[in-house]
């Protein structure tokens, strides 16, 4: 790859040239006036949006590096490079070209980038300067590196790798993979549960912490012979990795519960950064413990915490534990939102972060002390990957819409002064007629009252009548959100000329615990009252809205939804699609993974609590109501885990002996999510079709 030298100087000479016309740039939801007439998105058009994230300002705050990834439709993947922006204005600069670069991850002097690549087939990192050349190679593991960090000095990068537990070395897992892959046997033993997760079988390695000198050398396993996964497996990530101030000690998540598949519980562990010592357990809470992150003056680590053993929709508090006492306290028990992507002020009395809320997901603060009430710096966006320069004055993240892709964003750290950085979509968005998210609340099941957003389609004229597509969203604790997404995007939906609706029904997050809770051994209750009550909502509110043409659509918990409809609303709707969803709740339970999901929602397994598995199944309802009688569409990846693809089958198998027009779409190569670029336009293709058979 060829680069140009001092490219910091470069890209600060690029940035004062053109500061002035890129700040007044229009944003985002606002695009300029265009004298050619917009058109409806298609397939080709979502396919082509770059996709930011991963954004990391520098240390002095004058940057921004972060990772474009462009589907290459072709190549049936994404293409993946780094970039640079100023965060003072000025065209971005791409870093990298190999396609398969990301993570960016600034050293403490602003004068390199650590990376992750598989440029040369397995992951590994890298090391970039940012005054020119070419990337270095800094880790050569056959078993590959992940989820790299500095260590403040800069002396030192942790990082983690799949390995064989009892393999001490690089050469004993290098020849344990070698024999796997060599062996014509390829059959799978297991004593113990969690065996297979997401899309992976377990092929009985663990990912463990290690750090390397940036000067290179052999990398050290500081969890040697642990057999636990860091981050944890089920749901960790990189955030759940932070080195101390002084750099001589590393905090991480951890799950050591002998049963995984039954368990939500994680506790934070430290251990020293030279190794040899056991790893300190610090948190013996029953939830999980998560995303460390050390204040700079030393004292004290913030960390998130859920405390109902057993549930992954506990609301996430804001903890602290004093390093010197060993205390632990709750920051912000009041607040009834989940923190997530917590990032310190530099004088350690301030910490901002994220949480959902309403169907956005703003930026707040809160004082480092019990019973501050939090602070909203930035309200009513969707905003993710949030950093804060050293000085404390810059933040930057990401921020999106329903009609907007991520870009680049950076303000003031009270929020003021927000600029968009990026628009590397701009052109793309200016050609499409994208109708924003119509937010607004009615009264669901008991009265309560429940949020939603209706997309009118492109060319909208209020006098004609549209059919209405109503998407369901899964989790089951999840929210829908003002933000772009690829898999079920709401403009896709609406491209044919559908108005598309997305309610937050009982269940989901953002709207408070109680609200959460709700859908607790209730699956086919108040959360499907809420949904006919929003359409019922919708049919008297909004006129140009066709109640002759309705369809639904749903994956997962949504997918279940779709299942449920089939048999309770007795053909309200002209078409259904239902995509990686739960049929049978028994036989859901016995070929899961998490195994929490369904002995919570049911408060039991089958065989002690059969009831709650019979009444809300919708494989029971089958030939009930008049049988089965709505046309139905059933997607499923078969890498499915979480929801196998037998739960598909029995739902087509089920409308075919009784007659109703459905149709079935397997994809041997994906999981839960359809996420191979062909694979995606075919889905599109075969979804938009179905609805265009029953709603045009």
């Amino acid at each position: 790859m060829k680069r140009a030298k001092r490219l910091v100087p470069i890209l600060w000479a690029f940035a004062l040239a053109a500061a002035a016309p890129f700040a007044l740039a229009q944003p985002p939801g606002k695009p300029a006036v265009q004298t050619a007439a917009k058109r409806a998105i298609t397939f080709d058009d979502l396919i082509s949006l770059h996709r930011i994230s991963e954004v990391q300002v520098s240390p002095d705050g004058k940057w921004a590096a972060y990772r474009v990834a462009t589907p290459d439709l072709q190549a049936n993947r994404l293409a993946s490079n780094l970039w640079i922006v100023s965060t003072a204005g000025g065209p971005p600069q791409q870093l990298t070209r190999s396609g398969r670069d990301s993570r960016p991850q600034w050293s403490p002097d602003g004068k390199r980038l650590a990376f992750t690549s598989t440029r040369d087939a397995t992951a590994q990192v890298y090391l970039l300067s940012l005054e020119g050349g070419e990337a270095s190679k800094l880790t050569s593991l056959s078993t590959g590196a992940d989820n790299v960090l500095w260590s403040p000095d800069g002396k030192t990068l942790a990082f983690t790798s799949e390995v064989y537990p009892d393999c001490r070395d690089d050469a004993c897992n290098s020849k344990r993979d070698a024999k796997r892959e060599k062996s014509k046997v390829k059959a799978r033993l297991y004593d113990h549960l969690l065996y297979r997760h997401w899309n992976v079988w377990s092929e009985g390695k663990r990912s463990h912490l290690f750090v390397i000198s940036v000067e290179g050398g052999t990398p050290r396993d500081l969890t040697p012979g642990a057999d636990y996964d860091v981050p944890p497996v089920q749901r960790g990530d990189a955030e759940d990795i932070a080195f101390s101030p002084d750099s001589k000690e590393i905090c991480f998540t951890a799950v050591t519960d002998k049963m995984e598949a039954i368990s939500t519980n994680g506790d934070l562990f430290l251990v020293p950064v030279s190794g040899g010592a056991e790893p300190k357990r610090i948190t013996t809470n029953p939830g999980f413990d998560g995303h460390p992150s050390y204040s700079p003056d030393g004292r004290t680590i913030a960390y998130r915490a859920q405390f109902r053993a057993g549930y992954e929709a506990d609301k996430w508090r804001l903890m602290l534990y004093d390093r010197q006492t060993g205390k632990h306290t709750n920051v912000n028990e009041g607040f009834d939102c989940s923190v997530e992507g917590m990032v310190w002020s530099p004088d350690s009395k301030t910490i901002y972060f994220l949480a959902e809320d309403r169907g956005h997901k703003p930026v707040f603060s809160v004082t480092a002390t019990p019973g501050a009430e939090p602070r909203v710096i930035l309200k009513d966006t969707f905003n993710s990957d949030l950093t804060l320069s050293r000085d404390g004055r810059t933040l930057v993240f990401t921020q999106s819409s329903l009609v907007t892709p991520a870009e680049a964003f950076a303000a003031n750290a009270d929020g003021s002064g927000v600029r968009q950085l990026t628009r590397h979509n701009a052109e793309k968005l200016a050609a499409l007629d994208l109708n924003p998210a119509e937010h607004f609340w009615f009264d669901g099941a008991e009265g309560t009252r429940v949020h939603a957003m209706l997309v009118r389609p492109p060319g909208f004229d209020p006098a004609r009548k549209y059919p209405l597509v109503l998407i369901a969203h899964g989790g089951p604790q999840t929210q829908w959100s003002d933000t772009w997404g690829y898999r079920w995007n709401p403009e896709m939906f609406a491209a044919p000329g559908y108005a598309v609706l997305l309610i937050n029904r009982r269940g989901s997050t953002g709207f408070g615990q109680k609200f959460t809770d709700e859908i607790n051994v209730d699956y086919g209750g108040k959360p499907f009252v809420d949904l006919m009550k929003g359409v019922d909502y919708v049919l008297a509110k909004y006129p140009f809205v066709d109640g002759a043409r309705m369809a639904a659509a749903g994956a997962s918990y949504g997918g279940y939804m779709m299942n449920w409809f089939e048999s309770q609303t007795k053909g309200r709707f002209k078409a259904i699609v239902t995509h990686a969803s739960l049929y049978n709740l028994e036989s859901m339970y016995g070929a899961t993974e998490e195994l929490w999901f369904p002995e919570w929602e049911m408060q039991g397994t089958p065989w002690t609590n059969r009831a709650a598995y019979e009444k809300w199944s919708p494989s029971r309802y089958a030939g009930e109501f008049g049988k089965y009688k709505t046309p139905t569409l059933v997607t499923h990846g078969e890498l499915d885990f979480r929801v196998p693809y037998t739960e598909g089958l029995q739902m087509f198998t089920a409308l075919q002996r009784q007659g109703v027009p459905s149709k079935l779409l397997i994809f041997p190569d994906e999981g839960h999510w359809i996420l191979k670029p062909q694979n995606s336009e075919l889905w599109y293709k075969t979804v938009l079709d179905w609805l265009a058979t029953y709603l045009k």
